[in-house]
């Protein structure tokens, strides 16, 4: 006789619930214990719960070019400010426009947000020119006005003691010329060199002798000792004109010539320590395009005496840099110059993103306060502690003994939430705002709603007439196709509200995003074997009336085990 095939498990299998409980809980205990390494114990707030500051900022057209505030340009400013102080990790930053010509910025309360102020109105128009001229950063005396009598600084002297027109080397900015790149020594303090006039040829018009004169006239009037001055120099300048400028430290001033490379043509930048000489410098990628003129101008440059074989980087009308060039160079330049780390990184901060089509200037700057905010918040948490006192009651009521389960999985996925938020915040910058309060609120539903979808498909299986055991591995693959379904929906619709949208919105979008992927871990890694194992105990197995499982209660089948009869013969004399 052929002996019994051994029966299957239930389809499903019951598995090892303790692995997943463990994951689930080793997870939790890292993630808190990140959050105590991290000094990180509470989520950041935004803007409206944690207050900050709110700038205005009003849009200004250069000379002749008014026609240039206009919608597209507005919108473009909005776009660069919105990537600029997001690359700082001020997050929830709001930056839109207010009528024809201005934009509100909101930064929340943060350690970053002074540097997003700096940063958000700066216009970052870069140009390298050439250098025809330099002098000291105070104004030039003419040899005929000064006391002793002696040549200018910018002057060398000949052999019969008068100045010669002849620049002398040693006395202009001694940058360090490279192959591999555009390099130079920082902070130079340089000496004036008394170059030919910019502009002055034999056969110049007059016209052109008379805007030479004048942009000499400048140069030697030009003070660089003041912030404002420095602003002022080159202010209003076309990138085709000759300009003044003075460096970004005020120790030096030049007459450049026009633009050869805008910084447009600069792909990405990026700040780096130079170990070699203990310096922090931005290194910059070209464009195509950019790489060509930039390898044209090097190119002339490097048959060029000092200073005319010099190459400023004017950012906003200040040299940053001006180093020497001794040979044709392409691809990638370099800026260096008296940077700390957080100067070199705002830098590159504001080339990788972009210049502004337009400048602006600070027309108000107001502190907002989290009062409002806090009050709002207040309300929200009450309305969603109600919300979850309700979910709780009806848990008990209908489901009695099963409520434990669901209770404990919400705690988890809570504890999840908060731990993951917290963390978040110095990872990816998040900040929790209102809207993204009302998206965890939102997945209290959500998550309950995935815990009722498997608790009815066991009471399903129990009503077909099987126990608790098997009927809690087979209602598991039915519940687990559903409410994957049902998340990926949700997830979807936060994706898309995610992407779509702008501001505030996204806080709502992210957080019901986070919680509906945590709904899914809770569900498979905790709620899961965590039935299994209850349903191993005698008061969930023996269907006790306060269990939610109880048979009669359900109206269960008689067990299929006794279904199962051979039919009972119709003739009499068989029976």
């Amino acid at each position: 006789m052929a002996a019994p095939k051994k029966s299957r498990g239930p389809a499903g299998g019951q598995g090892r619930p303790g692995r997943s409980l463990a994951l689930i809980l080793i997870a939790m205990v890292a993630l808190t214990g990140g959050m105590f390494l991290a000094d990180q114990l509470t989520p950041r707030l935004g803007i409206d719960l944690a207050g900050g500051t709110s700038i205005t900022l009003e849009a200004k057209s250069e000379p002749g070019q008014e026609s240039a505030i206009n919608k597209t340009n507005m919108d473009t400013a909005v776009q660069i400010m919105e990537r600029r102080v997001n690359g700082l990790g001020v997050s929830e930053a709001e930056v839109q426009t207010q009528g024809d010509r201005n934009i509100i910025v909101n930064i929340p309360k943060g350690t970053n947000s002074a540097q997003a102020r700096e940063q958000v109105g700066t216009t970052a128009k870069l140009y390298f020119r050439p250098v025809l001229t330099v002098a000291q950063g105070t104004p030039t005396p003419t040899p005929s006005t000064t006391s002793s009598g002696k040549p200018s600084p910018g002057a060398s002297a000949g052999a019969d003691g008068k100045a010669s027109s002849t620049p002398n080397p040693s006395a202009t900015t001694q940058g360090r010329a490279v192959t591999d790149g555009l390099k130079a020594d920082s902070s130079p303090t340089p000496k004036a060199s008394t170059t030919p006039k910019a502009g002055t040829t034999p056969s110049a018009s007059a016209a052109d002798e008379a805007a030479a004169a004048k942009l000499q006239k400048q140069f030697e009037e030009l003070d660089c000792s003041s912030k404002a001055s420095r602003s002022k120099a080159a202010q209003g300048a076309k990138p085709t004109d000759s300009v003044v400028a003075c460096s970004s430290e005020g120790d030096a001033k030049y007459i450049l010539g026009p633009a050869e490379v805008s910084g447009t043509e600069v792909d990405n930048a990026k700040a780096g320590f130079d170990q070699q000489r203990g310096m922090w410098i931005v290194n910059m990628e070209f464009s195509k395009q950019g790489s060509k003129q930039f390898q044209t101008i090097t190119k002339k440059l490097s048959a060029q005496q000092p200073p005319q074989n010099q190459f400023a980087i004017a950012l906003d009308g200040e040299v940053v840099s001006a180093p020497q060039v001794n040979t044709t160079l392409s691809g990638s330049a370099e800026i260096s110059g008296s940077f700390t780390q957080q100067s070199a990184e705002d830098l590159a901060n504001v080339l990788s993103y972009g210049a502004l089509p337009l400048s602006f200037k600070e027309q108000s700057v107001t502190t907002v306060t989290a009062a409002l905010g806090g009050e709002q918040l207040q309300a929200g948490l009450i309305a969603g502690a109600i919300g979850l006192a309700l979910v709780v009651i009806y848990l008990v009521v209908y489901y009695r003994g099963l409520a434990l389960i669901a209770l404990l999985s919400l705690l988890a996925s809570g504890v999840l939430t908060y731990t993951l938020m917290s963390l978040l915040g110095p990872a990816i910058g998040f900040a929790l705002n209102l809207p993204a309060v009302c998206g965890a609120i939102v997945a209290i539903g959500i998550t309950a709603d995935s815990f009722i979808v498997y608790f009815e498909r066991i009471r399903d299986e129990i009503r077909e007439g099987r126990t608790l055991r098997p009927a809690v591995e087979r209602a598991w693959p039915r519940a687990r196709r559903t409410i994957l379904v049902s998340d990926f929906v949700s997830f979807l619709a936060a994706a898309v509200l995610f992407v779509v949208t702008v501001g505030k919105v996204q806080g709502f979008a992210f957080t019901l995003g986070l919680t509906t992927l945590l709904d899914v871990v809770v569900v498979f890694l905790f709620t899961k074997p965590v039935m299994t194992l209850m349903a191993r105990t005698k008061f969930f197995s023996s269907g006790h009336p306060w269990s939610g499982l109880d048979p009669k209660r359900l109206g269960a089948k008689p067990p299929l085990r006794r279904s199962r009869r051979v039919n009972a013969p119709t003739d009499p004399k068989e029976a």
